[in-house]
Order: C-alpha cells, then structure tokens, then sequence
C-alpha cells in the first residue's frame, strides 16, 4: 500500500471517529447486545431495528480506540436501508477484508469507506476492534431474522 493511500485511509477512520455517523440508542428495535473485547476493554451496545426483511435502522453506544469507534460508523452507514440478506453479505467481505492479513485487495463497490481499514488487517490485535461492532450487528441481526427464517421454513 502507497503511503498515500496509507495516509487517506488514516484520515477516513480519523474522521470517523471525530464525526460518527448514527451513533446514540434509539428506538425502535428489535435486538439489542452488547459486545466487549477482552484484550483492549473497547465496548458495543447496538441496536437493530428491521422491517420487511430489510435494515432500516443500527443505532450504538460505544467506548474505545479511533479503529473501533470509526468502524461502527462506518457499519452503519453500509448496513441500514439495505436488505438483510445484502448487509450479511457486506458483512462478510468486511470479514473477509479482517481475516486477510493485508493480502485482500477490497471491494470499493462493496465496502465503500470500509476499505479504509485494509491496512488494519495487518496487525492482529487491532482487527478484533475493527470487528467488534460487526460481530455485534451480525448478533443482533440473526436473533431477529433468524426466528423468521424458522418460520418460514416450516409454513
């Protein structure tokens, strides 16, 4: 990666974090958690509100380092107004993004400002902050989806 690049990417999880976007409970909502992670004490509460199959509202309350608090914000910003089925599915290159060690070359289309983090990958104990809101959201999501899915697979 270009120190450029390097550079910009630092500036857009900075500004994340000084600006963050969606952050504060709110109701309504279906599923709420709360996530801590162990080696650096960052926390999540998050709050998902679904209708219709699809993500019309994240809203968090959160404490922790720049990397944690930007990616929230920049969750939010990708997840809500998409249909469940596509946020899990940015979800997953976002994961996929973490776990790649700095050798995934992200998706712009796709991740948008969370390619910001691709030089996060590289260091692993900052990916579980990276992560921390995304698993949350994943959490909250499934345990309002995953009761309609059950249902609609035995009607």
């Amino acid at each position: 990666m270009s120190q450029e690049l390097d550079a910009l990417y630092q500036e857009i999880i900075l500004d994340h974090y000084k600006n963050p976007h969606h952050k504060g409970l709110r109701d309504p909502f279906e599923a709420e958690v709360h996530h801590v992670n162990p080696t650096c004490g960052d926390e999540v509460t998050l709050r998902v509100h679904l209708v219709d199959g699809r993500v019309e509202d994240v809203s968090y309350d959160s404490v922790g380092c720049s990397i944690s608090q930007a990616s929230a914000s920049v969750l939010t910003d990708l997840v809500i107004g998409k249909p469940v089925d596509e946020a899990m599915a940015i979800h997953e290159s976002f994961l996929t993004l973490m776990q790649g060690k700095g050798t995934v070359e992200p998706d712009e289309d796709v991740l948008e400002d969370g390619i910001a983090f691709a030089g996060v990958a590289k260091f692993p104990a900052r990916v579980k902050c990276a992560l921390l809101s995304w698993m949350a959201w994943k959490d909250a999501t499934l345990a309002v989806a995953q009761p309609v899915a059950t249902l609609k697979e035995t009607s």
